[in-house]
């Protein structure tokens, strides 16, 4: 019996801080009375890139940056802005980058394609050495150069 204590007390731990990850990062003095408004500001807040984490958004980040960038959403919330508005003074002031789901458009261009061309290109490079005959045109050898490959052979 206490050996399957052991065994799933690191197991229940686990499941516990997985199941709770969205209390680890919002404090609670940031959460706001209003139900409603607390809920779009979550939604909000999965929406943005915290800056300093990369790939991590500011409702599940635990850095400074993204508490002040969560407080701001919730301040612009108060304020009665749309979640387009704060969405959009958020884009302004960080840029493209914050938007965890970046948007199509000719400035990022590049960066959409540029996958797929290096794909293209690598594809091209291996058949290109792999299917193309790189043999090189070679003059037939001199009489001096036979004597020594059948001298060669020979031992």
């Amino acid at each position: 019996m206490a050996s399957l204590t052991k065994l799933l007390t690191p197991l229940f731990f686990i499941f516990f801080v997985i199941s709770h990850k969205d209390a680890l990062s919002v404090e609670p003095e940031e959460m706001l009375k209003d139900p409603q408004l607390e809920e779009r500001a979550r939604k909000i807040s999965k929406l943005l890139r915290c800056v300093v984490c990369q790939n991590e958004s500011i409702d599940d980040s635990s850095a400074v940056i993204a508490s002040d960038m969560r407080k701001m959403v919730r301040r612009k919330l108060i304020e009665g802005q749309s979640d387009n508005q704060i969405i959009s003074y958020m884009k302004q002031r960080y840029g493209d980058f914050v938007l965890l789901k970046p948007q199509f458009s000719l400035n990022n261009l590049f960066l959409w394609f540029s996958p797929f061309l290096i794909l293209i290109i690598g594809i091209g490079i291996f058949f290109k050495n792999k299917f193309v005959d790189n043999f090189e045109i070679s003059k037939p050898l001199s009489e001096d150069e036979l004597v020594k490959l059948e001298k060669i052979n020979e031992k």
